[in-house]
């Protein structure tokens, strides 16, 4: 954990990293229940003064417009990671909730290497002033 010091207490641009595949078979009950996981983080994150994103609510109406009509598909593909990578560079921090997830822990390595905050709990993330 990266923390924030009191005199950057400003709202932050967290992605909220968690899975969105893994584990779902690709089923689309189960993707659906990933992104309201991270939902369900993000509101609270919100409430207390930041700016909290999904690359998922950013990508996937893209990769639909690319012409994606299943998850994982070359379209899905060309803009899943990718999206959620740029995304990344305009954020001032990384959530990373949920359970196991090969893309959302590589989004939380892509932010250590890049010096930006880690948090795993919205607990550690201190209200903006």
């Amino acid at each position: 954990m990266t923390t924030v010091p009191p005199a950057e207490r400003r709202p932050l641009m967290i992605l909220v990293a968690g899975p969105y595949r893994s584990g779902t078979g690709d089923d689309p009950a189960k993707l659906a229940a990933n992104v309201a996981a991270m939902h369900a983080v993000a509101l609270p994150l919100f409430r207390r003064g930041h700016l909290p994103v999904t690359g998922e609510d950013l990508a996937l109406p893209l990769a639909a417009l690319a012409g994606s009509t299943r998850t994982g598909d070359p379209a899905f593909t060309e803009v899943f990671h990718p999206y959620a990578e740029r995304l990344l560079d305009r954020c001032d921090a990384v959530l990373r909730v949920g359970g196991p997830s090969a893309g959302a822990d590589a989004m939380v390595e892509v932010a250590r290497r890049a010096g930006k905050a880690v948090y795993r709990h919205p607990d550690e993330i201190p209200a903006a002033r």
